[in-house]
């Protein structure tokens, strides 16, 4: 037994070791796949669309409305999504805005992993979005800051959640299940909480439940002899996705060290263009700098809930556009000032990306020619 153990703890070392010196392997989807990507175009209304309407309304932390969007997530997963296990990771925090009155901070976190995998040996592709909103001004909605984000997470888990099982129930038939890293592969959404500053952005007001988080996960052990030592380790990627819902939005590539990952992302859209999958018809890409070269990257950065994640190491792919909407901040980021097509392409691209990630080519749904030719948008003449 003793032996075994040493055994095991070596290769998993050795995994380790295989891990940092080379890139997840990344299957590139099908063009049959991209155009069979899921669309249900009615979930992003904003009056009553099913993913993106419950959270246009004022969401400040500790308030009713910040409870409504909780459940609203809470129950979107445990009647849509049953196999995502679902954890709460709860903080309080004073701000300067509410003296010394402790104000809760809630973090969502929806997980699936490959089901024989242990909970330390699971990298995970970590898809996250702030979902509170400013404390002022009043009223304030927040519809690209950031429930539309949060809506196009919740297409996402919805879009591949079928193909994972498709693909992890042939594995375990075949008997693949297990058989190497690679197969160690989970997928996890993070709705962070308390993002935005109370009174004015500074280190101690902003980001409550990124910091709380992080340093909980750092914190958190998991057993000796997991590949991942604790639930932070376990992060292959951070895609963090904000002020997403504006049209004609130009996404910088903002780290050299996930500009391959970011390359993969405009791949996806500009193979989606080819293939008139998309509504949108911009004068320039949503992801322009793909041939982005090293020496132009720079240290600049938008401080936002990857800073804690990224102090501790974890690779961070930053998908938020720059310059920031003209919405930002101000009463007018509300439904009425959404540009669906373009929240509809980003749930499409962001799709992509996490099935590709997930290696789900030949597990996606099928459609016909017939229902291809409806889901090309240069088709529909009101387009």
């Amino acid at each position: 037994m003793v032996l075994r153990r040493v055994y095991v703890l070596m290769y998993r070392l050795l995994s380790i070791a295989v891990l940092a010196a080379s890139t997840l392997a990344y299957t590139p989807l099908s063009d049959d796949s991209l155009h069979n990507l899921p669309s249900e175009e009615s979930d992003f209304d904003v009056d009553e669309g099913l993913l993106l309407a419950p959270i246009l309304i004022p969401r400040v932390p500790g308030t009713p409305g910040h409870q409504r969007v909780q459940e609203h997530f809470v129950n979107f997963f445990r009647k849509h999504l049953p196999d995502w296990a679902v954890e709460w990771h709860n903080s309080t925090s004073t701000t300067p805005a509410t003296g010394s009155q402790e104000v809760p901070f809630t973090n969502l976190i929806f997980r699936r992993d490959p089901p024989w995998a242990a909970v330390g040996d699971v990298g995970r592709l970590t898809l996250v979005a702030h979902y509170d909103s400013l404390y002022q001004p009043e009223g304030f909605i927040g519809a690209v800051d950031s429930a539309a984000p949060c809506a196009i997470l919740l297409h996402v888990a919805r879009s591949i959640d079928q193909a994972l099982t498709k693909r992890w129930d042939a594995m375990l038939a075949s008997g693949e299940a297990g058989s190497g890293l690679e197969d160690e592969k989970g997928v996890q959404i993070l709705f962070l909480d308390g993002e935005e500053a109370w009174v004015s952005w500074s280190n101690t007001d902003s980001l409550y439940g990124a910091r709380a988080l992080a340093e909980a996960w750092e914190s958190t052990p998991h057993p000796a002899v997991s590949v991942y030592r604790t639930p932070l380790h376990s992060i292959s990627i951070f895609v963090l996705l904000d002020l997403l819902g504006a049209a004609n939005p130009r996404v910088p590539s903002w780290f050299q060290a996930t500009h391959w990952a970011y390359k993969h992302l405009a791949a996806i859209e500009e193979r989606m263009r080819k293939l008139e999958l998309l509504e949108t018809k911009p004068a320039n890409p949503f992801l322009p700098e793909s041939n982005k070269s090293p020496h132009q990257f720079s240290m600049g950065f938008v401080q936002d809930d990857h800073i804690p994640f990224m102090a501790r190491g974890v690779d961070i792919l930053h998908v938020i556009p720059y310059p920031f909407p003209p919405v930002w901040h101000t009463i007018d980021d509300d439904g009425a000032h959404l540009d669906i097509p373009t929240v509809r392409d980003w749930a499409k691209i962001i799709t992509a990306f996490a099935a590709e990630w997930m290696d789900l080519e030949g597990s996606m749904p099928t459609f016909s020619p017939e229902e291809k030719k409806s889901r090309k948008y240069s088709d529909k003449s009101e387009l």
